[in-house]
């Protein structure tokens, strides 16, 4: 009796570790790299992103496929080599099945080739450079991209602020700027503007007094300013100072609210193409989204988190889909997306890039209002 009794407790003991087994394979969960900058220059668009990672994990079920999703944060620096390593260190290591960020497009352009090469699918939340997806296959955006930006910019300064006569300042050492500096300026001059100043700055300059002077001399209509916020504030404070009361244009690169302490009120006025702002329409996600982020954190709901929240729904949506976790599946599944509703919209994959609206925004009594939109 005791040996049957004996036997019969081995073969539930036996069973048991079967059963524990299978359960723990089905149950493998499935990891989502995040590529950010969490220190470094730019670490506020990094720290927004996963800020926004975070608030969308508590929106959605983070179950695919009957398997847990796992994020793993690996901090890039705000740096491209770095962004290299975060990218190889997340597929080699970490064997996650996509990644998202970096946030910035030079770090982007560099994680991307390293998977396109591994097949692994990345995606940029706020990588706007067009060459982001150029010839790619692995790699998506859920934003819009510079030329597209800089286009809206020039023609909302043609058309609804009637300038006739632009200057613009951008940071000759980041892709990003001299992109759309470019793009404004092609934009702007094939709409019968003129361009009266195209001057240049480095980042980390923090006297802007020549290109400035040179402007005010010029006595344009409107001013361009491409550029990330910490050379934009000193710029509009220093503009500020030499009494330029022209209106003043930036890009997605201001979006950041360290940016209203650091200009302080010379930032008023200031308008900039922006990824969304609430009063442009939501979709059901984009409400919770926004309530949950004002219970958290109050405050203005800030696009870079709405972005990379845009890209986990974005995998999230491409897994199931796929209704596999392999690579190569979730990357066809991602060039399928078609009108797919996220925090900031209704979104459509074509090669790559994300097909959406982009938003006017002017910066008023310490926050971003809502000016207009622009659609593809």
């Amino acid at each position: 009796m005791r040996r049957s009794i004996a036997s019969f407790a081995m073969l539930v003991v036996l069973f048991s570790f079967m059963l524990f087994g299978a359960t723990t394979y089905s149950a493998e969960p499935i990891k989502i790299g995040f590529n950010l900058e969490i220190t470094g220059p730019v670490a506020g668009y990094g720290q927004m992103g996963w800020e926004g990672a975070q608030l969308i994990k508590e929106l959605v079920p983070m179950e695919v496929l009957g398997r847990p999703v796992q994020f793993v944060l690996v901090d890039n620096k705000s740096d491209r080599v770095e962004s290299s390593n975060a990218t190889s260190r997340l597929i080699e290591k970490e064997k996650v099945v996509a990644i998202i960020g970096p946030m910035i497009s030079g770090s982007m352009l560099a994680a991307g080739d390293i998977c396109e090469k591994k097949q692994v699918p990345v995606l940029g939340p706020a990588s706007t450079n067009p060459l982001t997806t150029q010839g790619k296959k692995y790699v998506f955006r859920a934003c819009y991209t510079d030329s597209f930006q800089a286009e809206i910019a020039a023609k909302y300064a043609y058309e609804d602020l009637r300038a006739r006569k632009a200057a613009v300042l951008f940071d000759i050492s980041n892709d990003y700027c001299v992109a759309l500096g470019r793009y404004f300026k092609d934009s702007f001059e094939g709409l019968g503007g003129k361009i009266v100043a195209y001057t240049l700055c480095n980042a980390g300059d923090q006297d802007f007094s020549a290109q400035l002077t040179a402007i005010k001399t010029a006595n344009p209509d409107v001013i361009y300013l491409p550029n990330y916020y910490e050379e934009v504030s000193l710029i509009l404070r220093q503009a500020k100072d030499l009494g330029l009361t022209q209106p003043m244009l930036s890009a997605d690169g201001v979006d950041v609210p360290e940016i209203f302490q650091i200009a302080g009120p010379a930032i008023e006025g200031l308008m900039h193409t922006a990824h969304w702002h609430e009063k442009a329409g939501m979709t059901d996600i984009g409400k919770k989204y926004i309530a949950a982020y004002k219970a958290k954190h109050g405050g203005e709901v800030n696009s870079f988190g709405a972005l990379t929240a845009d890209c986990v729904l974005m995998v999230l949506d491409a897994i199931k889909r796929a209704g596999s976790a392999d690579p190569k599946k979730i990357r066809d599944a991602l060039e399928a997306t078609e009108n797919l509703e996220v925090v900031t919209g209704f979104l459509s994959i074509e090669k790559g890039d994300a097909v959406k609206a982009a938003v006017i925004r002017e910066a008023k009594g310490g926050k971003w209002e809502f000016k207009s939109v622009a659609n593809p």
